[in-house]
């Protein structure tokens, strides 16, 4: 076992788009040490929202996903440690260790493992089952639908409806089955949620709510499932989008994890010192809840990573501004910032019907969210919406 030294240096433990934005925003800011970036994947760092889109309908390639060039990453002196994942965390010694036995020591250190899909037990090992995290997964994906007549969606989140748009506009039968009442009703509400839903009935998916699987038909290979109200699907695909979990099994004994994820300040900070985290491991404290909350989406891994790096260099970084994200959908681009809650009051300019709206969500008179549909450039004014705290 090797134990790799260098002064000041900062290791960046994760390859996604937290890691990269920290990268790429501690050169920029003048940082002159080390930076090694530790990658489970054998890729360098890609995007992964055209995963559910542009890579799997086959107008993007899966090379064309990279954050940078190659020679970005010797131009800029980012070590790209590819194929091997973070394995354990010695906060004392300041040793990151990895999964092929080498110890890291760092500087400062950024927590960036992302998350993992969550799996369901019943249909765990099955060939024709899939998740969708990485771009591996997502050419997979793309392939099985080529070959499929049939595909099953479980869960209506974004990830799910995304790909189940995908699917459609490929000529796929497409079922969406999803437990809750209505898609996206725990963010959203249900008057919202019901929209989602009615846009993609619109669009020939059958969406089914307030079910779950019960059973799995088939060997090897799921043939069929059988819902909990009783009906029986025939599929030749299923896609598995019931949400995600933070990747922190490597830091089990750190003492900086939480069911969220690890814990930060607005800055990054976690409870260790010289460790920060950020994007989907990185959990912060609503304080409309009292709960820890990750992000779980592209703009707050981008925001955070940039964030962790100035607070490394001990330059502020900044008030934090609303979270917020996006998704594509036939042809339409949704757009949601804030952070609404079950019983928000719910404001609705335009026409759903139509879909060219947007719906403001306040609780005690103050907009707390605001989701866009088809209005773009509305935007920035939602930002400062919320920001302001007005109605």
């Amino acid at each position: 076992m090797t134990t790799c030294t260098a002064p000041h240096k900062i290791v960046l433990a994760g390859g996604g788009l937290a890691a990269q934005r920290c990268a790429e925003t501690l050169r920029r800011e003048g940082y002159h040490g080390a930076i090694q970036m530790v990658c489970a994947e054998p890729h360098a760092p890609y995007d992964r929202p055209p995963l559910s889109k542009g890579l799997l309908d086959g107008s993007r390639a899966g090379g064309t996903l990279a954050f940078r060039p190659p020679a970005w990453y010797a131009d800029h002196d980012v070590e790209l440690l590819l194929g091997v994942a973070a394995a354990a965390l010695r906060t004392r010694e300041r040793i990151l260790v990895l999964a092929d036995g080498r110890e890291l020591r760092y500087h400062r250190l950024l927590i960036a493992t992302g998350s993992r899909p969550r799996e369901l037990r019943l249909l765990g090992h099955r060939r024709n089952v899939s998740v969708l995290r990485t771009v591996d997964d997502g050419l997979a994906l793309r392939d099985a639908l080529e070959e499929a007549e049939s595909v099953c969606v479980i869960g209506a989140g974004f990830i799910g409806q995304e790909v189940a748009a995908t699917a459609r506009r490929r000529g796929c039968a497409v079922t969406m089955v999803e437990a809750a009442a209505q898609p996206l009703a725990g963010i959203l509400g249900s008057h919202i949620g019901a929209w989602f839903a009615g846009m993609h009935r619109a669009e020939g998916v059958d969406v089914l709510t307030g079910r779950t699987v019960q059973a799995v038909r088939g060997n090897g290979s799921v043939t069929g499932l059988d819902l909990s109200d009783g009906c029986r699907l025939d599929v030749d695909h299923v896609l598995v989008g019931v949400g995600v979990a933070a990747d922190v099994g490597w830091l089990a004994g750190s003492g900086l994890t939480r069911d969220a994820g690890v814990p930060v300040d607005w800055c990054g900070r976690t409870a260790a010192p010289h460790v920060f985290a950020a994007g989907d491991v990185a959990a912060t404290m609503d304080p409309e809840t009292g709960r820890w909350q990750s992000g779980s989406h592209w703009e707050a891994a981008a925001r955070q990573g940039a964030r962790a790096a100035r607070t490394m260099l001990g330059i502020d970084p900044g008030p934090p501004v609303p979270a917020g994200f996006w998704s594509d959908q036939y042809g339409i681009r949704i757009q949601y910032v804030g952070r609404a809650a079950p019983g928000d009051a719910v404001a609705i300019d335009g026409d759903p019907e139509a879909r060219d709206f947007s719906a403001t969500f306040s609780r005690g008179g103050r907009a707390v969210a605001v989701l866009l549909v088809n209005r773009p450039r509305s935007l920035p004014a939602a930002r400062a919406l919320i920001e302001k705290g007005t109605t």
